[in-house]
């Protein structure tokens, strides 16, 4: 790309200049456009950063949830943003929300599926494919471990009881809690979510461990078999 056909911040007048208002004015004084057009640094011959990044966020229906979900390639199909500028948003919104992770307090015992929730939550957010894991308790319903069982495609993943239990039994857990997602956000269970569930519950029954309950998660909304009796 030419000069002519980049637009660079610094080639903005000073007030539409995002980076000094900043300054100016702290960062809280900034829209989301505008935090994103720091991060690409520049727009098109046609567009400053700014309007390319108002363009992005339009098409989200301005939903920052819908930008962090977005991959390289995904980004990379809006003009004027390439691969370095993709991974620029998606490192950013990924530290953002590692912070928030370090906000959260630790659940040292789980009293409702709400705790679970908050501990697994974080596992789960702004993915674009499916993962099954499971969080192990001991008989104090103390959270022990989590664990990652499987990950597949957006229709679904392959969740082994075998895995399931034998990754229980070498912690030494007394209770277990599925979890997985539906990034289509749909928050219905499966006829395959039930069986799955229903199969685990025997097999947990004869080696003495209880599956507790089995949380599916679609954006910041889950659904609780507990919760809803189906368990």
């Amino acid at each position: 790309m030419t000069p002519e056909q980049s637009i660079t911040i610094k080639s903005w007048s000073a007030e539409d200049r995002p980076r000094e208002k900043l300054l100016a004015s702290g960062r809280r004084s900034l829209s989301e456009a505008e935090l994103i057009a720091i991060l690409i640094g520049s727009g098109t011959r046609n567009e400053t950063a700014v309007e390319l990044s108002k363009r992005i966020l339009l098409s989200l229906d301005n939903d920052l949830d819908a930008l962090g979900r977005l991959s390289v390639k995904d980004l990379s199909k809006f003009k004027g943003i390439g691969e370095a500028k993709a991974i620029s948003i998606i490192a950013a919104l990924e530290l953002g929300r590692r912070r928030k992770d370090t906000d959260c307090k630790p659940v040292k015992s789980v009293t409702c599926s709400r705790d679970i929730f908050n501990v697994m939550h974080r596992h789960f957010a702004d993915l674009n494919h499916e993962e099954f894991r499971i969080v192990l308790l001991n008989r104090a319903n103390a959270v022990l471990s989590g664990h990652l069982i499987s990950k597949g495609g957006q229709a679904g993943t392959v969740a082994d009881p075998k895995i399931i239990f034998q990754t229980a039994l070498e912690h030494h857990a007394a209770g277990i809690i599925l979890c997985h997602n539906h990034p289509s956000g749909n928050l219905k269970p499966s006829q395959a979510d039930i069986c799955l569930t229903k199969k685990l519950e025997q097999g947990a029954a004869l080696l003495d461990i209880a599956i507790l309950d089995h949380l599916i998660f679609a954006g910041k909304t889950y659904l609780s078999f507990a919760d809803e009796g189906l368990i």
